[in-house]
């Protein structure tokens, strides 16, 4: 989406003092001359964790044009607020760009973000070009991007179904606070774990290694179904949470 054409918003400062992940430390004021894609996530929110994809691909494509892709992760878990449990989900995710350890919220304080995953798209004047809230709008960051660069590719091709351009998928069912069972409508079930062990989702184990969004359950269409977890010794959930899907005629 674009910023109303009177605005003038010019990019925050991250904080001073944080911590960062792929690079000894970045400052905004020393970006200008190239644009900035910033996208504010969580690894345990799998609404980041599905534009993850795209992300990677736009900094593997265009970083040698002059673009820089910046992840500020803003926990919003007690499971992913550890900069050690950060470090190893950046590894572990395979991001290569820059990850800052906004641990305080300090820079998604300055950015005023209203929800995970944010993405804020600057100029090479560092002024707000292009943003977009939660998932969704890849072919239009993308295009964005390339009018910033100066350049036409085709766009990348969707990761799923329901991520094709001007698509209305029905809505989901909100996000649960812990250990939920219960109906529910959606495309996939995931949960927030921490901890070591398993649980067990509609009578399938899943493994429990380290915390995360782990998925549970994955409809190919926007299906309604009842949801039955048992939390193991050893484990924690934080929260279960539902991601989109087609219009379908599925139950599960």
């Amino acid at each position: 989406m674009r910023p109303p054409a009177e605005a003038e918003i010019t990019a925050p400062s991250f904080p001073g003092k944080a911590r960062w992940v792929n690079v000894a430390m970045l400052r905004m004021d020393q970006q200008r001359g190239r644009p900035v894609l910033v996208e504010f996530w969580d690894f345990c929110r799998v609404n980041s964790l599905r534009t993850l994809p795209y992300l990677k691909a736009w900094h593997e494509r265009y970083a040698d044009d002059g673009l820089r892709v910046i992840g500020v992760h803003a926990a919003g878990f007690e499971a992913s607020r550890d900069p050690d449990a950060i470090r190893a989900a950046v590894e572990r995710l395979g991001i290569e760009y820059p990850v800052l350890i906004d641990a305080e919220l300090e820079a998604a304080s300055y950015y005023g973000i209203q929800g995970w995953p944010s993405r804020y798209l600057w100029n090479q004047e560092s002024r707000l070009f292009d943003f977009h809230i939660g998932e969704g709008a890849y072919a239009e960051t993308e295009l964005a991007i390339q009018e910033l660069l100066g350049i036409e590719r085709e766009p990348l091709a969707p990761v799923r179904p329901e991520d094709e351009p001007g698509l209305l998928l029905p809505a989901q069912t909100e996000d649960q606070p812990g250990p939920y069972s219960g109906p529910y409508e959606a495309g996939g079930v995931w949960a927030v774990l921490s901890g070591e062990g398993v649980v067990r989702a509609n009578g399938v184990e899943v493994a429990v290694s380290h915390p995360g969004a782990y998925p549970l359950i994955e409809h190919d269409s926007h299906t309604a179904g009842v949801l039955e977890l048992e939390v193991g010794d050893g484990v924690r959930c934080e929260a279960v949470c539902f991601t989109p899907g087609v219009a379908g005629v599925g139950r599960g």
